[in-house]
């Protein structure tokens, strides 16, 4: 009798360690295909400047009619400006961002740069 308990007790637990690898398996490979579809969408004074898939390193040189830039660097499925010619640089000293609404913001030069259909952000909503 109680080997039977033994016996049935290893063998819940292997199914319940199956089911748990299947599942995170799962939530890896749905997450992973996020991450293929995410872009970064650049707006210069709330007018699409253009969009880059995180898929593709890329560096693009961001040229505004007054002969300022912002240089933005996608890598490793993270986009980042890593230069510009604003005075404060806030927008280069931010980190890279791959997740869905995050956004990195240059105001002198009235840059946005926004993730679309990226992974999702680890925050549901912030309150105050």
């Amino acid at each position: 009798m109680e080997e039977n308990k033994k016996k049935n007790d290893l063998i819940l637990i292997g199914v319940l360690l199956v089911v748990a690898l299947a599942a995170y398996f799962c939530m890896s490979f749905f997450q992973g295909a996020n991450t293929k579809n995410g872009v970064a969408v650049v707006k210069i004074d709330d007018v699409e400047y253009g969009r880059f898939p995180l898929v593709v390193d890329t560096e693009e040189r961001i040229e505004l009619p007054d002969g300022s830039y912002n240089l933005l660097v996608i890598q490793d499925g993270k986009a980042d400006v890593t230069e510009a010619s604003c005075p404060d640089g806030i927008c280069v000293n931010h980190r890279a961002i791959s997740k869905q609404g995050q956004s990195i913001v240059c105001l002198p030069n009235k840059v946005v740069v926004e993730i679309e259909n990226g992974e999702e952000s680890d925050l549901d909503a912030v309150t105050n």
